[in-house]
């Protein structure tokens, strides 16, 4: 008996893993927001049980802006990201492909929407690591970049490349198959 994987089976296992990418991205947002507002607002010694185990006491030490500046900048970050997976929920979710047609304005609408993301996500991280090393400089101590979530910069501005390559491809598509819907 052969099983058939169909790209209906894939678009489901796509749609469930989306999903769980997505609710872990708000959970990471929530959590980095939730824990900077008790820091600078209720608890500072909050610092020290910041998200995941981030190692940024030595920061908010030596200036609590510093902190607020890195702090706003990992918030960011996790809404981008969080973002773009809800961008890819809602066309997974509302079945707006049609493969029929597979090239038209939605799609190269939405894929120039992650390029825009995937952009705005390597420019944060790439300006929240260069802030992390020059606090380094003044004398703050930090574990880690990965802990922060600031590493990855050049991946992120390399998948918004490709994602604009891939939009004006399909705007040549869109209009082969404008012009040939127009011949037949």
């Amino acid at each position: 008996m052969e099983i058939r994987i169909t790209t209906s089976h894939i678009l489901k296992v796509l749609l469930l893993l989306t999903w769980i990418i997505f609710i872990g991205l708000c959970v990471e947002a929530g959590a980095i927001i939730v824990n900077t507002f008790i820091t600078l607002f209720i608890n500072p010694d909050a610092v020290k049980n910041f998200w995941e185990g981030a190692d940024i006491l030595a920061i908010y030490q030596l200036n609590t802006n510093h902190f607020t500046v890195l702090a706003l900048v990992m918030i960011i970050i996790a809404v981008l990201k969080a973002i773009m997976f809800y961008l890819i929920l809602k066309l997974l979710s509302e079945k707006k492909l049609d493969f029929t047609k597979p090239f038209n304005t939605h799609l190269k609408d939405f894929i120039l929407k992650l390029s825009y993301l995937s952009f705005g996500i390597g420019l944060f991280t790439h300006c929240g690591s260069e802030f992390c090393v020059w606090i380094t400089g003044q004398g703050a101590k930090i574990t880690s970049l990965e802990s922060l979530n600031l590493t990855g910069s050049d991946v992120w501005f390399f998948m918004a490349i490709i994602l604009l390559v891939i939009t004006q491809i399909i705007k040549k598509g869109i209009e082969f198959q404008s012009e040939n819907d127009l011949t037949i």
